[in-house]
């Protein structure tokens, strides 16, 4: 497995461990506010293999104690659960961030015990998914793609692993009603995250442009009946 991008230490990204984040190439989705923009297809340069990360790991044993997995999208690799076995003997518990469109792969890897944590991507409502993630310039149906991110919702909300909800927010894709539709889907959720959009040069559409604090706080104040625990993230 080719490997696209490797933050050899963080202690944001997987909650509870010091860990490295492994980035992977290749994505379902165009979200116009993405910040790994080059890792949309898998033609993005490589910086090791997955041999070259194992080996990188054993020297980690005792500084690091987890392995956080983002992308692009990392469950669109089907030999995914084979590098988590391994990395697991090695004895790092794994995290993953998913957009939540593999839900059949995703349920393998809780089933089989091979992921301690998972972040899924919330991107809107409903109604407003397929423009917030690109799709609506593509002329197909978002409704199997719609069926497939509740199915993964339904799966963490089921309680088998520890997980998080999050959302990325931009002003010109989100409002009120976004997070009333957001807020319905996860309902019962145990955490769940807004994330401030900050606009970079890696970004896949310039002139998108942060909410403010306020709108952050209100929108955060709509899911909280709904979710045990809700925070804001990315803002001063």
């Amino acid at each position: 497995m080719l490997i696209h991008g490797l933050q050899k230490m963080t202690l944001l990204d997987f909650p509870g461990r010091v860990a490295c984040t492994v980035f992977l190439g290749g994505c379902d989705f165009r979200c116009p506010f993405c910040h790994n923009s080059d890792l949309l297809d898998m033609n993005a340069e490589p910086l090791m293999d997955d041999e070259e990360l194992l080996a990188f790991l054993k020297t980690r044993k005792g500084l690091l104690d987890g392995v956080a997995f983002t992308g692009g999208e990392p469950l669109l690799r089907p030999d995914l659960p084979e590098l988590f076995r391994r990395i697991r003997d090695l004895g790092f518990a794994v995290k993953l961030d998913t957009n939540g469109t593999s839900p059949d792969r995703l349920a393998a890897l809780i089933g089989e015990g091979l992921v301690d944590y998972v972040a899924m991507d919330v991107k809107n409502s409903r109604e407003r998914y397929a423009a917030t993630v690109g799709r609506d310039r593509l002329g197909d149906s978002f409704a199997d793609s719609m069926e497939r991110i509740e199915k993964s919702i339904a799966l963490l909300l089921d309680g088998r692993v520890p997980y998080e909800f999050r959302t990325t927010v931009v002003r010109e894709f989100h409002d009120d009603a976004s997070f009333i539709g957001i807020a319905e889907m996860i309902r019962g959720a145990e955490h769940y995250f807004l994330q401030c959009f900050t606009d970079r040069d890696s970004v896949l559409q310039s002139g998108l442009n942060s909410p403010s604090r306020e709108e952050m706080e209100r929108w955060a104040d709509i899911v909280r009946p709904y979710v045990k625990d809700v925070q804001i993230r990315g803002m001063d």
